[in-house]
């Protein structure tokens, strides 16, 4: 079951759920919680000499100089907004329409599983001919939180406490 508005006030309130800075109330949406952009984009470079990323070994990022994405540019990003999720609670990551209808593709992997705590990396991808300006502050994307059932372990992967904009850890799913 998607939380409204209501449950969401009241489970921010009561501290089930944690966001941090404390939303304000224009964030709110029937059904989903706006959150901000904060400063910094970082871009994935190759990790071989043949100039391709390969998935088995670390994946190095570069900071991206300014907040403009280029055309056919991708990006990762980060929410402003710290949170915690209870165990009874998963969200989802979900693209403003306001930006989708500029061509900026937001977020391709948005679950968030429960018991997940940290700031929201968001990947970015600039699919029009024309460069787009990102504002630090803007509000950026929407999360949508659903009601889970039976959940016995909490996230504890390698992406828990994350701040900022954080890169692939992919390479350590390789690791036996």
């Amino acid at each position: 079951m998607i939380l409204g508005d209501q449950k969401l006030r009241y489970y921010i309130k009561e501290g089930i759920i944690e966001v941090i800075p404390e939303p304000k109330e224009e964030q709110y949406q029937p059904a989903s919680l706006d959150l901000h952009l904060a400063e910094g984009l970082m871009y994935p470079v190759p990790n071989t000499k043949e100039g391709i990323i390969d998935p088995t070994k670390p994946i190095t990022y570069k900071e991206r100089i300014g907040m403009r994405i280029e055309p056919k540019e991708f990006v990762i990003a980060s929410t402003l907004e710290y949170i915690e999720l209870p165990c009874g609670v998963a969200a989802a990551v979900e693209g403003r329409s306001s930006l989708g209808r500029l061509g900026l593709f937001i977020e391709n992997a948005g679950h968030i599983d429960p018991g997940f705590e940290g700031q929201i990396t968001l990947e970015l991808f600039n699919a029009s001919e024309h460069t787009i300006e990102l504002i630090p502050g803007m509000r950026i994307c929407q999360l949508v939180f659903y009601s889970t059932i039976g959940v016995d372990t909490p996230y504890r992967g390698k992406y828990q406490k994350q701040r900022g904009p954080t890169p692939s850890k992919i390479n350590l799913d390789f690791i036996d």
